[in-house]
């Protein structure tokens, strides 16, 4: 139909953690959604996948978004932009992008503050 119906899972270490709204019949969401929680101090990676809900069948992945710990260690006050999204499926070809803001907050208690911003 030319239209997705997209929404995001955030996973810590493969471990989802978050699940964004669904975003009706578009190409371009708008999410807008902050979220902060615990973050193990060994954690690896934060993952963002881009979803497309489906009502008949199961739900795509449009693609995805990994966050290393290395990277925010070199972006100590957070990193704010937009990430190309790469493919899960190495047959699927993957375009778009997702504008996030990422940074680990708090001490010794480390926090996790992930806003998801919107899509393209």
């Amino acid at each position: 139909t030319g239209s997705s119906d997209p929404y995001c899972i955030v996973k810590i270490d493969d471990e989802a953690i978050i699940r964004t709204a669904t975003v009706w019949k578009t190409l371009s969401p708008f999410w807008g959604e902050e979220y902060e929680v615990h973050l193990q101090p060994t954690f690896h990676s934060i993952s963002i996948y881009v979803m497309d809900e489906d009502a008949l069948s199961r739900d795509d992945i449009i693609g995805k978004v990994c966050i290393t710990r290395d990277m925010l260690e070199e972006h100590p006050k957070g990193y704010s932009g937009w990430m190309s999204l790469s493919e899960v499926d190495p047959n699927e070809e993957v375009q778009g992008e997702i504008h996030l803001r990422v940074e680990v907050v708090g001490s010794p208690g480390r926090r996790l503050r992930c806003a998801v911003l919107e899509a393209r």
